[in-house]
C-alpha cells in the first residue's frame, strides 16, 4: 500500500530542513521503501504508522535515522573517472605552476558516502605525485556511512564498481571475503560528520574541493548557500570539481570554467576573490 500524502509532506520537510535535499513529487516509492525497515524494527504495520510517531516527537533521535536513510546515496570507485583524470593531468600541474615550491596538498572530498571517492583520490595521487604530501578531508551528514568508510572494508561487488584490478593490486589487502583498503592510502583520508548547510569542517584552506552529485538534490538558494561555504574555505587558486550534470552558472557568477577533457573545473575568479 502507497503511503499517504500527508506521510511524504512530512518527510520531504524533514529531509528539506536537515540537508537541504528536495524529494520531488514522484519520490513516494522511494521514501516508502527506505524507511519500511525503519518502521519494521519499530514494531509497526508500515510507514504511514511509523511517521505518525515522529510526528508526536517532532525533535527526537528518531528523525535523524530518517535523514539518514534518505540521503545515503549510490557511489563507485574513480566514478565518471574524468574528475580524476583531471585532478592529476590538470590541477596539480596548475598548482605547481602557481605554487612552484608546492610540497602538499589539502582536499576536501564532501558527501563522501561509504569512502569510495576520498580512497580513490588518495590512490591517484600516491601513483601520480607520490613525493606530494596529501591531506583528504573527507565528509558526509551520515554516520552510518562514515563508519562503512572508516572500516575500509568493501564486498567483491563493491570493489567491481571501477576500481581498476592493479589498484586492487597495489592497495587493497584480503579481508575474510573482502577486500580492505591498505594503511598507505587509508593514512591520507580523516573522515569526520558535516552537513553541508551547517560550517565547513576543520582542515582547510583547501586546494582542491570534490563536491560531486549534490548540488543537483538542492534548491537553487541552498546551492548558492553551500557554494558560498565551499567558496569561504578554498584556497585562492584552488579548484572546485562538480558533478558532470552539476554547474555554478546561474547560481554563483564568481565562479570561472576551465575546460578539463569532457568535464570542467571551476576556479574562483578575481571578483569572487575580491
Amino acid at each position: 500500500m502507497a503511503i499517504s500524502a500527508a506521510t511524504f509532506t512530512f518527510v520531504a520537510d524533514l529531509v528539506h530542513r536537515c540537508s537541504g535535499i528536495q524529494l520531488a513529487a514522484g519520490k513516494e516509492y522511494l521514501v516508502e521503501a527506505r524507511l519500511l525497515p525503519l518502521a519494521r524494527q519499530a514494531g509497526l504495520a508500515g510507514v504511514d504508522e511509523y511517521v505518525d510517531t515522529l510526528r508526536q516527537v517532532p525533535h527526537g533521535a528518531e528523525n535523524d535515522r530518517v535523514v539518514e536513510a534518505l540521503t545515503t546515496n549510490e557511489t563507485s570507485w574513480f566514478r565518471d573517472f574524468t574528475p580524476f583524470q583531471a585532478l592529476t593531468g590538470q590541477v596539480i600541474p596548475a598548482l605547481r605552476r602557481d605554487h612552484p615550491a608546492l610540497t602538499s596538498l589539502r582536499v576536501w572530498s564532501a558527501a563522501c558516502s561509504s569512502g569510495q571517492e576520498p580512497y580513490s583520490i588518495a590512490m591517484a595521487m600516491l601513483d601520480a605525485a607520490p613525493g606530494l604530501k596529501v591531506e583528504i578531508t573527507a565528509t558526509d551528514i551520515s554516520q552510518e556511512a562514515l563508519r562503512r568508510a572508516r572500516a575500509g572494508r568493501y564486498s567483491q561487488i563493491e570493489i567491481n564498481r571501477g576500481l581498476p584490478a592493479a589498484m586492487l593490486v597495489r592497495h587493497f589487502t584480503r579481508a575474510g571475503t573482502e577486500w580492505e583498503v591498505g594503511q598507505e592510502v587509508r593514512s591520507k583520508v580523516a573522515f569526520s560528520q558535516n552537513n553541508l548547510l551547517e560550517a565547513p569542517p576543520p582542515g582547510g584552506p583547501f586546494d582542491v574541493i570534490f563536491l560531486r552529485n549534490v548540488l543537483i538534490y538542492f534548491d537553487p538558494e541552498t546551492r548558492r548557500r553551500v557554494l558560498r561555504r565551499v567558496r569561504g574555505v578554498m584556497r585562492a587558486g584552488g579548484f572546485l570539481l562538480l558533478g558532470a550534470a552539476e554547474s555554478t552558472l546561474g547560481v554563483e557568477d564568481v565562479w570561472e570554467r576551465v575546460p578539463a577533457g569532457r568535464g570542467t573545473l571551476y576556479r574562483v575568479n578575481a571578483l569572487g576573490a575580491a
